[in-house]
């Protein structure tokens, strides 16, 4: 078996420095930082490729120890739209390769993630002669499926790109069956070369501890029942849902003691007017935006909540209801994508079908009913989220990068 000792990952999109929450970063900063730094933990070196945001940042930057990100020029310094991106890459190609050749860093395997990077990564692996390993995150087809009414489709550049990546990758990876599925269905990629590898949950950061403290910490009173919403601040997530089932709660039952907590920032061209939402509504004494937090303070969040709502349209997999479960805290989610792996329902959290006001209130409500039921969930979840941890999720994604190398030919990878 070959032993892998270096990858090459590539996120050309967005930074995993950035911090998760705010505009294109979220949970694939998380992913792509906790699995380069478990791979480092098992004697794998691993380089990072990003593009560069700022003049004065440093070409290299360590993120953890035999893990280091590098900063590539492309375009004009600042920050850019996802949809120029496409147009800079031969530039970040030609950048990824002269930082390679100049320090020497010969990688076994390259692991592209989102579909930008998994361009590049289809030009650098002709140019290295090494096999592509590619992880979705999302996909266009499936985002398009979900869209509402005035927002724009995913451009068929970016799916023309996401069938040319599925053809050309030597392995996929997938958050779950279901993603494998969406690969297979709507991108037409081989069964044989998809690697079904659930992500992990820091489970160091994020555990239980005593919620009164966590409460204490956040503000939260004792008598209040803490509704938590934690990502960005986007139609896909759903947090508009949230506003109007906890209005239809509070129309049905006024005197419930109702707090709750939206922690994130706006991200993509059409941002929601969340306050205006919860103006309109009334909630102005009920619901409190919050920016991102960096993951202590986000673990003393989950912990202050009674539940974690995830009130998403598309979810490659979820990696708030596994640090929220983690916490030994109980979700409400969509029963939709990933969701429906991270979440056991009935027994660690509940899964609405949908996304009407009143279903929600419902689950919300039966939870508020029902706090022996919502103790023994939470208990649950602690326990179900410790089968995720990064160093299960690097093992499962060391195997695949074993299969790429064994599979590999350059003779017989699609241009």
């Amino acid at each position: 078996m070959h032993q892998i000792r270096r990858v090459a990952m590539l996120s050309l999109h967005t930074s995993p420095l950035e911090q998760p929450g705010a505009g294109d970063a979220g949970g694939m900063n998380v992913y792509i930082r906790s699995l380069a730094a478990a791979l480092a933990d098992d004697s794998i070196a691993v380089d990072i490729f990003t593009r560069s945001t700022s003049a004065d940042q440093p070409a290299a930057q360590p993120l953890a120890p035999g893990v280091v990100v590098h900063n590539i020029p492309g375009g004009k310094p600042g920050r850019l739209a996802k949809e120029q991106l496409p147009a800079l890459l031969p530039e970040f190609v030609h950048g990824i390769d002269e930082v390679t050749r100049a320090a020497g860093i010969h990688p076994d395997v390259i692991h592209s993630h989102y579909w930008v990077s998994g361009l590049a990564g289809i030009e650098l692996s002709r140019l290295w002669e090494v096999p592509l390993v590619h992880t979705m995150h999302t996909m266009a087809k499936v985002k398009n499926l979900h869209l509402h009414s005035g927002e724009t489709a995913e451009p068929a550049n970016r799916v023309d790109g996401e069938r040319r990546i599925a053809d050309a990758a030597t392995r996929l990876v997938a958050n779950t069956l279901t993603e494998a599925e969406e690969l297979r269905s709507h991108y037409d990629a081989a069964p044989a070369r998809i690697d079904v590898v659930p992500p992990g949950v820091d489970l160091k950061t994020f555990k239980p501890a005593f919620r009164t403290l966590s409460r204490a910490a956040t503000g939260i009173a004792p008598t209040e029942f803490h509704i938590l919403f934690v990502g960005r601040i986007q139609r896909l997530k759903g947090p508009q849902v949230l506003i109007d089932a906890v209005a239809e709660l509070r129309r049905r039952r006024p005197e419930l003691p109702l707090r709750v907590s939206i922690i994130g920032a706006g991200s993509g061209t059409r941002t929601l007017d969340l306050a205006g939402m919860v103006q309109s509504h009334g909630l102005s004494d009920v619901v409190h935006l919050h920016p991102p937090v960096g993951a202590e303070q986000l673990a003393h969040w989950y912990r202050s909540a009674d539940v974690v709502a995830m009130p998403s349209y598309s979810e490659s997999f979820g990696l708030v209801a596994l640090e929220a479960q983690a916490c030994g805290t109980p979700v409400v989610a969509t029963r939709v994508g990933g969701l429906t792996n991270a979440v056991s329902d009935g027994r660690t959290g509940l899964l609405v079908p949908g996304h009407r006001a009143a279903a929600w209130a419902d689950a919300l409500e039966a939870l508020y009913d029902d706090e022996r039921t919502r103790d023994d969930m939470g208990r649950a979840a602690s326990i179900h989220a410790q089968a995720f941890g990064w160093q299960r999720t690097a093992a499962r994604t060391v195997s695949s990068y074993q299969r790429a190398v064994e599979t590999y030919s350059p003779a017989t990878t699609p241009r």
